[in-house]
């Protein structure tokens, strides 16, 4: 049974890696930059529905399976970083547009836009084998072997609310400042220095092995 220190504990840690930067900061930003606020948020919530997926992964044993076979580490880690970089790569094309209007990502407000910003979220976190070896890692810290059901999704709705609240706040903040994000210098700016983190960090999962 785990204590509520211990779920607190954890909903601080999940926290703290939410926080730490990399694609899904860089993710939300610029959707919401970009696109605005409740594509910012569609693709917060993506990345939160993620965290929840590994988290029961962890606690089920089935991110250990992947963190423990190199074939199924090594396929993750390639999708992963490919998306990584194609995304990356969009950013900078769009940071290179000259002239006109800044263009948008999306179609448009509508479903499609929202459910593409949602993808875009859950896949960048899912596909990042680092969350799979960091909640390998965590979970077992608070889930016990003699966890029940109730434990494990509770942990899982903590770092899935823990998160989403984080990226909630970034994505509102950045879709207040709009305005400024819609001037074609400012949005290049934020285009090209997404993109290159996007690209960089595309770079760096590619190269990373198992501990």
């Amino acid at each position: 049974m785990t204590s509520m220190s211990q779920f607190v504990a954890f909903g601080g840690v999940v926290l703290l890696g939410a926080m730490s930067p990399g694609p899904d900061f860089a993710v939300v930003v610029r959707r919401s930059a970009g696109s605005g606020r409740l594509h910012g948020m569609a693709a917060a919530t993506g990345i939160a529905v993620g965290v929840f997926v590994w988290v029961v992964a962890a606690a089920t044993g089935i991110a250990a399976l992947l963190a423990a076979s190199a074939t199924a580490f090594t396929v993750v880690k390639v999708v992963g970083a490919a998306y990584l970089l194609y995304l990356g790569a969009k950013a900078l094309r769009a940071a290179l547009r000259t002239g006109g209007a800044p263009k948008l990502d999306l179609p448009g407000p509508g479903r499609r836009g929202g459910w593409a910003a949602f993808a875009e979220g859950l896949l960048t976190n899912v596909l990042n084998p680092k969350a799979a070896l960091f909640f390998v890692a965590l979970v077992p810290q608070f889930v016990g072997a003699g966890a029940s059901i109730g434990d494990t999704l509770l942990l899982s709705v903590i770092a899935l609310a823990g998160t989403v609240a984080w990226f909630l706040v970034v994505a509102n903040v950045v879709s207040t400042l709009r305005r400024l994000f819609a001037r074609p210098v400012v949005r290049r700016v934020v285009d090209g220095l997404t993109g290159t983190a996007l690209v960089a960090l595309g770079v760096r999962l590619a190269a990373a092995t198992r501990p």
